[in-house]
């Protein structure tokens, strides 16, 4: 029996740009895959990276998480970073975990935008 794919991706590349298009749940299962497309092309500074998420129905902390650090190494080396096409729940989610405060309206990384890690102390 062929096991329904819950999550895909494309990657398109032409020199200039790294477009990742993702399609429907984004979650713990899926994280590997995308993980590993990612760190293939988050490092290649002269390349714009954009994630389109026009088809993306689910996406869960583990998913976030992947975004956030794609993020933050794009950010540190001053590279152009881009998320297209964020549907309302999942933008509702970046606004909810503070992904959203590291974008702009049109989803493109903010320059000289201070990205840390939170620390918090248990008391």
């Amino acid at each position: 029996m062929n096991a329904i794919r819950k999550f895909m991706f494309y990657k398109q590349s032409d020199g200039k740009e790294n477009r990742i298009y993702l399609s429907g749940e984004l979650d713990l299962s899926a994280a590997s895959s995308l993980a590993n497309v990612l760190d293939s092309v988050v490092r290649k500074e002269e390349e714009t990276l954009i994630l389109d998420l026009k088809e993306l129905k689910y996406i869960d902390s583990t998913g976030i998480g992947l975004i956030v650090s794609a993020i933050k190494v794009r950010a540190a080396m001053h590279a152009s970073f881009q998320i297209d096409h964020i549907p309302a729940k999942v933008r509702r989610l970046f606004d909810i975990t503070g992904v959203s405060s590291y974008l702009h309206n049109n989803g493109s990384l903010r320059e000289n935008q201070r990205i840390t890690e939170r620390k918090e102390e248990i008391i």
